[in-house]
């Protein structure tokens, strides 16, 4: 059951526990915020904080304790919380480190977090090793320091682990109204979906941003995916450090080219939340949501009064964002607008022929919006020095949002260069004013798409056990028997039974000693069996003897790694002995439904080879998806014990899809 969180992020009285000087902020963070409650402190001696007398006890104060702000040493947390629990208090913040962050200095750590989660019981606790929270909807605030919010009637929330990229981000100067900041600190307790799902029940809350730095529960995450997108909510990460993935004992290409990043990018992508790589288009992002919501594609337009901006953003969305090309009706419009000197397109340079003219100006910026056009961006600059002469444009952007309703933003190619007295008065006439092109490209990337989560639930991966590798023979038989295609073969140990080969030419001979045979030269290719027994003199036994696919159109990798911080990680890849040269992957969680990975492979580089390349006819892409589906069952079977599985190539035909290659590597059940 999902925690109650209401009393703690908005309380009608705050106790502040702890005499330091970290404690006193908080009185003062929260007068900042317009804090209208009761908020005391608690002080077994009694001292005056801030100005006021502290309750020597907490039974002391005598009404319901809603919230508390927990400034005392780690093993003093764990007696306070037990109080708080007991008074039937609605949450805390426990600001102090020293738990499990700090494991790898101090082994009690472990144990002071159990036992805290233990004495909070059912009571949410933020933290420990955080600052608490910034509620502007509200008015309160549980935060020892500084900040930079605002009362607010709707606005984005944002959720971080990092209490200090928390302050920055409350100092933002963009516009961007944020109604609640939350820090998560270490989350012994109450993860960070948990809170964010807990947010999605407020309907003032426009867009939820997440700096991530781990995941842990991944069942939270599917069902706060689920939550947002039946609230119609949108979320957007950042996602920072590698995973606990360890490669060490990895031997497949599939754990090169996977990395550790590739499954949080996969769970995210699986989730439908949008990622972004920097603060700057975190909240760009963010406020492009909040202003308009999702957009329904990514086709935009553009209108500057400068042929180079006009290049640039062309430049910057090369292969992100796509410029249709100008309707009739559009072009129309844009005439009248213009007159006859302008060359029409899209990105547009308009010149400057009707500036300080508003109403060409509002017939010119409404005339680039229209049919198929998710974002229209208008590229203004404005100047340090006297900006009067930039109101046209404003203005301009202004009424055509009101006349046209569709979504419209003011960029400025260099974050600066966007005043704060413009850029509020642009957000309260709907207009987007986004600080920074590539920023804008970015946010405008980010905001397409509705999200389609999987029917099927993430496939958890099991007990992190070391595996062992299981020969090529072997691994094809285990997966032929569920259902994956593969030659014909006999593994034979003895040179004299390799001349009587009952297999159909052409023939290929492998020496199974080695994990990657074709880097050690020991693959034989288009032999006869009376060519074998040469063949294998040079390669150590014992050796396989397969019937050589041929036809073959092109090559994929298929290959999955055990992530425990993510699942099971499927990667889609230009397979062959060039594969890590190539690097052309993609990746998904399994179990990644047909379509995902059609639209996953289509992706690829490779991808016109499996269409049919130059008139060369086409795979078979039911039988290799047929493959795939293999492949992830099998995964579903040996889930407990799988660390990973790769198929090298799959040589994909006009009529079959054949595992030429394959290990596994996994423990003992």
């Amino acid at each position: 059951m999902a925690r109650d969180l209401s009393r703690l992020l908005n309380p009608r009285a705050i106790a502040v526990i702890g005499g330091g000087a970290w404690c006193a902020a908080i009185l003062g963070a929260a007068q900042r915020i317009g804090y209208s409650g009761d908020i005391f402190p608690v002080h077994p001696e009694g001292k005056v904080i801030a100005g006021r007398k502290a309750l020597t006890s907490l039974a002391g104060y005598g009404d319901p304790i809603d919230a508390a702000f927990i400034g005392v040493n780690r093993r003093a947390t764990i007696d306070t919380v037990t109080q708080l629990h007991a008074l039937g208090a609605g949450g805390a913040v426990c600001f102090a480190s020293g738990f499990t962050e700090a494991l790898a200095e101090d082994a009690e750590g472990a144990d002071l977090q159990a036992r805290l989660v233990a004495a909070a019981g059912e009571m949410p606790i933020l933290g420990p090793n955080c600052y608490g929270f910034v509620n502007a909807l509200d008015r309160v605030a549980i935060w020892p320091d500084q900040h930079g919010m605002q009362p607010v009637d709707r606005g984005v929330a944002i959720l971080t682990q990092s209490s200090n990229i928390a302050i920055n981000l409350t100092m933002q100067r963009r516009a961007l109204p944020i109604a609640m900041m939350v820090t998560c600190g270490n989350m012994a307790q109450t993860r960070q979906a948990e809170i964010a799902s807990a947010l999605l029940d407020d309907n003032r809350i426009t867009a939820i941003g997440l700096h991530v730095e781990g995941f842990g529960d991944l069942r939270l995450w599917e069902a706060l995916a689920a939550k947002a997108t039946a609230r119609n909510i949108p979320l957007v990460a950042i996602k920072v450090g590698a995973s606990d993935q360890s490669q060490a004992a990895a031997v497949s290409h599939t754990a090169s080219l996977a990395g550790s990043d590739a499954g949080a990018q996969a769970l995210l992508d699986r989730l439908g939340i949008a990622r972004v790589r920097t603060l700057p288009e975190f909240l760009e992002t963010l406020k492009l949501l909040h202003c308009v919501g999702r957009l329904p594609s990514r086709q935009v337009a553009s209108i500057s009064c400068s042929g180079g901006e006009a290049s640039l953003i062309a430049d910057l969305a090369q292969g992100r964002l796509t410029f249709p090309p100008l309707s009739p009706p559009q072009q129309e419009s844009l005439r009248g607008a213009l007159g006859p000197m302008v060359a029409l397109a899209n990105p547009l340079d308009y010149h400057t022929y009707i500036w300080r003219n508003t109403e060409a100006m509002t017939r010119a910026w409404a005339g680039m919006t229209g049919e198929g056009i998710a974002l229209t961006f208008s590229v203004v600059d404005y100047p340090h020095t006297d900006a009067t002469d930039w109101e046209c444009a404003t203005q301009a952007a202004l009424n055509a949002r009101a006349q046209t309703g569709a979504p419209f933003a003011v960029v400025a190619t260099l974050p600066e260069l966007m005043p704060e007295d413009v850029a509020a008065r642009l957000m309260a006439g709907g207009v987007v004013p986004m600080q920074g092109l590539d920023e804008a490209v970015a946010a405008a990337v980010a905001a397409s798409g509705e999200p389609s989560l999987p029917s099927e639930p993430l496939l958890l991966p099991g007990t992190d056990r070391a595996g062992q590798v299981i020969g090529e023979a072997e691994s094809k038989a285990q997966l032929a028997a569920f259902g994956v295609e593969v030659p014909a073969s006999r593994l034979v140990s003895d040179t004299a039974m390799l001349a009587t080969m009952d297999l159909a030419a052409p023939l290929v001979l492998k020496g199974t000693a080695l994990a990657h045979k074709s880097e050690h030269d020991a693959v034989r290719l288009n032999l006869l069996a009376s060519d074998l027994p040469a063949a294998a003199a040079s390669i150590p036994g014992p050796w396989l003897v397969e019937e050589m696919v041929t036809g073959g159109v092109a090559e994929l990798l298929v290959g999955v790694i055990r992530d425990p911080a993510h699942g099971f990680v499927l990667t889609l890849g230009a397979g062959g002995v060039l594969t890590e040269i190539l690097r052309d992957t993609v990746s998904l969680l399994v179990p990644a439904p047909r379509a995902a990975i059609c639209a996953a492979l289509m992706r690829l580089r490779c991808a016109p080879l499996l269409a049919g390349y130059r008139g060369k006819p086409s795979a078979d892409m039911g039988a290799i998806l047929a493959a795939i589906d293999a492949v992830q069952d099998y995964v579903r079977a040996h889930a407990d014990t799988l660390s990973e599985i790769e198929i090298n190539p799959l040589i994909c035909t006009p009529a079959r899809a054949v595992a030429a290659d394959a290990l596994i590597r996994k423990a003992d059940p």
